[in-house]
């Protein structure tokens, strides 16, 4: 859920999620009281002391990627890392 809530803090984020997952999740979000799903296109493997994230995002037209991918990293990481104290050693 931080992962998915700091990636969504960054501007030029459109939505989350990769093909059917995004669809069954528009679906999801018209029922009422189904929940937001902040957790659609994140998948985190946590050991001990670290934590690997990978992210499945949709950026809006216009914007560049490679801030865009940038701002998500530094992001997920510090958010990461400050509540779970776990190192983030990857965000891809």
């Amino acid at each position: 859920k931080i992962a998915g809530m700091a990636t969504r803090e960054v501007p030029g984020i459109h939505s989350m999620g990769a093909g059917m997952a995004r669809a069954f999740g528009a679906m999801r979000e018209r029922v009422p009281g189904a929940g937001g799903g902040v957790t659609r296109g994140v998948k985190v493997e946590v050991g001990e002391r670290q934590a690997a994230v990978d992210l499945d995002v949709v950026v809006e037209y216009g914007v560049s990627i490679v801030d865009v991918a940038g701002a998500v990293r530094t992001n997920v990481i510090s958010a990461l890392e400050r509540m779970t104290g776990l190192e983030v050693v990857e965000v891809n």
